[in-house]
């Protein structure tokens, strides 16, 4: 496909996505696939994609579990932007089942910190960062759901957390813990300082989702949609170009993390995601129903949940060594 055609084509499906307010880290693996499939099939134009797509597309999946090894959730993810791409931008979806050959990397055992080891890395955190990782392991939140919070989703009263357009583009809400309201409530302050000299400064300006800064005028300046982890510098919003304060940065949190965990030389590959993982594994070694922690997560299919019970069967689904036994 020449440069001119993919360009249009690409610049189409972004469009698409914008209309349909997929996340801007959806819109960028999404077009990463399609850009993958045009190359993998050399197709010369347009009109390629539409001879026997369904061939096209099961061939390029085969390719991933044979060839590169990915895992299942890669290959779904590889798949769900091909279907987009068929149905939504080219408005010609696939009218047949795709055989692919399935991906049989199986999923991984998440790693997951004892609740002391959590304390520890808290504990050496400072600032932002360890208020940011109390909010990832207290409520189980993704680093993106964590950045990407407004003051208004906190609700202090009901202690919980309303997490909107989480993955899937849908909203749910999760606990949040007591202990952090005083130390959120502090940061939120200096946040509204910093918010206050963003207007007087002719900024203050946040995204909206869905067009809402169309329909409620001034809304994007308002106190309630700003994040509650803001980032430290104003920059050029990638979509509209308009001057903004954006959300922190997630290699801050990240830098901070590993830092720590190597100063604690903790054994582990230890990341912002780990803190979700040890939420939701401490919650069943509590004897917390694994429905409840589905719901507070977001998964959509218990199955994924269940991984955390293969966590707590340690030792090999759980039975004690005989070793242990002869009290050597």
């Amino acid at each position: 496909m020449s440069s001119s055609d993919n360009r249009k084509l690409m610049d189409h499906v972004q469009q698409v996505l914008r209309v349909k307010h997929y996340a801007i880290s959806t819109e960028k693996t999404y077009c990463d696939w399609i850009r993958q499939y045009i190359k993998f099939h050399k197709m010369q134009n347009k009109n390629e994609l539409a001879v026997q797509p369904e061939l096209k597309v099961e061939e390029f999946l085969s390719y991933l579990a044979t060839q590169r090894n990915v895992a299942i959730s890669t290959q779904n993810q590889a798949m769900n932007a091909l279907v987009f791409l068929y149905k939504q931008v080219l408005n010609a979806p696939l009218e047949y089942k795709v055989d692919a050959i399935r991906s049989t990397k199986e999923r991984k055992i998440p790693v997951v910190l004892t609740q002391d080891e959590v304390k520890q890395v808290i504990t050496l955190l400072e600032g932002v960062p360890q208020l940011f990782v109390k909010l990832l392991y207290g409520s189980g939140l993704r680093i993106s759901e964590a950045s990407r919070l407004r003051v208004q989703d906190v609700d202090y009263d009901f202690k919980q957390i309303t997490v909107r357009s989480g993955k899937g583009n849908k909203d749910r809400v999760t606990t949040f813990s007591a202990q952090l309201m005083p130390s959120l409530k502090s940061h939120l302050q200096r946040v509204k300082l910093i918010h206050d000299e963003d207007l007087k400064a002719g900024y203050g300006s946040v995204y909206l989702p869905y067009a809402l800064s169309r329909k409620y005028k001034n809304a994007d300046k308002e106190w309630g949609w700003q994040y509650v982890f803001p980032s430290r510098s104003i920059a050029v919003d990638p979509r509209s170009g308009i001057q903004r304060r954006h959300h922190i940065d997630h290699s801050v949190i990240n830098k901070a993390i590993k830092l720590v965990v190597k100063r604690l030389g903790i054994a582990k590959r230890v990341s912002s995601h780990t803190f979700r993982h040890s939420f939701a594994t401490h919650l069943l070694q509590r004897g917390t129903d694994i429905r409840t922690i589905q719901a507070l997560l977001g998964h959509s299919e218990l199955e994924t949940t269940m991984i955390y019970t293969h966590v707590l069967n340690q030792g090999g689904e759980g039975v004690v060594s005989p070793l242990d036994d002869l009290g050597l």
